[in-house]
């Protein structure tokens, strides 16, 4: 395959969504909050205000909000669920050996009092009258004094009290890496309601759901420690830690114990950050003057790879606003913290005692969850496919640019991703694509599914619709549904319009059900200077069909036999002549054609490409003996 000067808060706006289904709507929040971190004990107290706009027809009794800081104690369903599944993740298990048996015990539920995680609300209140509340694990549900109808607004407070966790997964305390504070999913966040209705998942380690909205966030912390996260940072002469202007001497009293860090994030739908004393903090610009901040400890052998890291992030962030669309806000930030790599609005959260390769791979993949999560939101816990296998897609391109490995670049680059898929197949394990998030058997099965299959998704696009329509389907994609909320059928719908092809037969058959692929060159027969080539699918899922004809003369010609169900024929890929031949019907097993060779038939290939996911490939292949 070929390889493919901050801006005022108004001015942003006029980025607005502009999703093109009719009828499309999304809620709105706007956040207020003023925190207060308490760096000796872990712990931190705020205000939020939150402004709720409603922009449903529906008429809302309840809300629901996360406080996903409760999952980190025992007993939590997420101590459950690690008890329970049997390949727990193995950064929140402690192995060892208890009479000659290998045991894996939940690191949550080890926890002391002062290690667990917890968030605790009091004083809601409605428009200043306090609501009845209830805690359910790790979700907070709220019966409102009086119902927000369609299109009004409401205004809701609250005062919240924290504990950060030891660092178990993504949030905590005292990472592995030394890591003061990884302040991810911290403070009380509003469920999403949309379309299917309220997404109050209870947290067990997966992955999120927010309302798109704006932050303006107060953090008071001890000022030895750095922050870096979400947003701009509105006092950065006031704060100094290598924000401030050039020549411009910072603005807080000499004896002050603690700063206020002021940020402000319009149009996002998360808001993380990470704080040490030891960090080190470089700033560059990249293309359009994006800022891209970097915050990583002060370890003398990591530091040549972080320095090297940051000319490589704004090649990647070009590479992504080529080939995807041009990323809206003017910052971002590659946070040292966390337990290994996790995307949020405007920043990531990565482990950085890596190797150069290793360093720049992750911020690849995490940036470009700027992309495929946090301007395109899909609902990550329904079709967690769509954000990392998408992710995984364009990631993998962006790395055989920024960073090629020793292979020719006309390999394939998402060989891995193939085979991984190949061995979901065989292992027996694997679930449709369509599993939430929270409801697979394994880890391992999850995982493979999540980013492999779902890469392969956009890896087997290309070779259904072609490359080009592939490429130009991810920009049709982005302009049309950035900063919303897209759906499986969004990216079937771009795909459509971008070809002209028929593809609801492909969304439904790879990410519905568990069909596969598998086709056979059954017999190549020769007679009276005529030869016939007889092809079977044997898997359920139906394919158009590439076949390279190789001649023993050296010459090569390829066929292509269209997918009736596309009601479309795609573009010849390969400079060799084609033959189109008339379509393979599904309910078919076989398909036979006869051709007068050019000479003697040396070889019949299935797929020369390699991007169809035919899970057997010993059959693709006819070779004269």
């Amino acid at each position: 395959m070929k390889k493919m000067a901050l801006l005022s808060l108004f001015s942003f706006f006029g980025f607005s969504q502009n999703n093109p289904n009719p009828g499309y709507w999304q809620q709105h929040v706007d956040y207020k909050m003023d925190v207060e971190m308490n760096v000796k004990e872990f712990t931190y107290k705020g205000y939020q205000e939150l402004i709720y706009t409603n922009n449903s027809s529906d008429t809302l009794y309840k809300v629901f909000y996360h406080l996903y800081p409760n999952a980190f104690q025992p007993g939590s369903a997420m101590d459950a669920r690690l008890q329970t599944i049997s390949d727990p993740d193995g950064r929140m298990v402690k192995t060892f050996k208890q009479a000659d048996k290998e045991v894996k015990e939940s690191r949550i539920s080890t926890l002391k009092p002062n290690e667990i995680g917890f968030l605790n609300i009091t004083n809601f209140k409605q428009e200043g009258t306090l609501a009845t509340t209830k805690v359910v694990g790790t979700v907070l549900e709220v019966i409102l004094n009086q119902p927000i109808l369609p299109h009004q607004k409401s205004t809701f407070t609250l005062n919240f009290e924290g504990q950060v966790p030891l660092q178990i997964r993504r949030s905590g305390r005292n990472s592995e890496e030394g890591v003061a504070l990884s302040m991810t999913q911290w403070y009380p966040k509003m469920a999403e309601y949309d379309f299917e209705g309220w997404h109050a998942d209870p947290y067990i380690g997966r992955e999120f759901h927010g309302v798109w909205g704006n932050f303006d966030v107060k953090i008071t912390i001890d000022k030895e420690y750095t922050i870096g996260g979400s947003g701009y940072l509105q006092n950065k002469n006031e704060i100094g830690h290598g924000y401030q202007d050039k020549g411009v001497e910072v603005k807080h009293p000499k004896k002050t114990k603690t700063l206020t860090w002021h940020f402000m994030a319009p149009n996002v739908h998360d808001f993380a950050w990470g704080a040490d004393k030891e960090y080190l903090h470089d700033m560059i610009l990249g293309p359009n003057n994006v800022e891209l901040h970097f915050f990583y400890k002060n370890k003398p052998e990591n530091l040549e790879n972080w320095k090297k890291l940051q000319p490589k992030t704004a090649e990647l962030l070009d590479f992504y606003n080529k080939n995807v669309g041009q990323y809206p806000y003017k910052q971002y930030s590659v946070v040292q913290g966390g337990d290994g790599g996790m995307e949020y609005a405007m920043c990531t959260l990565i482990t950085g005692n890596r190797s150069y390769g290793s360093l720049v791979g992750v911020t690849a993949h995490e940036f470009a969850h700027s992309w495929f999560q946090h301007i395109l939101a899909s609902n990550e816990s329904k079709h967690e496919w769509m954000d990392e296998g998408f992710t995984s897609f364009i990631s993998d391109l962006a790395m055989e640019t920024v960073l090629p490995s020793n292979n020719e670049k006309e390999e394939n680059p998402f060989e891995s991703a193939y085979n991984n898929y190949r061995y979901l197949v065989k292992s027996g394990t694997e679930q449709p694509l369509s599993t939430h998030a929270d409801r697979y058997d394994f880890n391992k099965s999850y995982g493979i599914a999540a980013y492999s299959k779902g890469e392969i998704f956009l890896c087997q696009l290309g070779y259904v619709i072609g490359v080009e329509n592939l490429m130009a389907t991810l920009k049709r994609y982005y302009n049309d549904y950035k900063l919303t909320h897209p759906t499986p059928n969004d990216i079937k719908r771009s795909a459509e319009k971008v070809s002209g092809a028929n593809l609801d037969w492909y969304l439904l058959d790879w990410t519905q059900t568990t069909n596969t692929i598998d086709y056979a060159v059954k017999e190549v027969t020769t007679s009276n200077e005529k030869t016939n080539i007889t092809l079977q699918r044997i898997g359920r899922m139906p394919m158009p069909i590439d076949l390279l004809v190789v001649y023993e003369d050296g010459t090569q010609e390829t066929y292509y036999i269209p997918n009736t169900l596309m009601r479309w024929e795609k573009p010849n890929p390969y400079p060799l002549e084609r033959t189109i031949l008339k379509g393979w019907d599904w309910a078919e097993p076989t398909f036979s054609f006869t051709i007068k060779p050019k000479s003697v038939i040396q070889a019949v290939v299935i797929d020369p490409s390699g991007l169809m996911a035919d899970v057997d490939l010993s059959n693709n292949v006819y070779e004269k003996e």
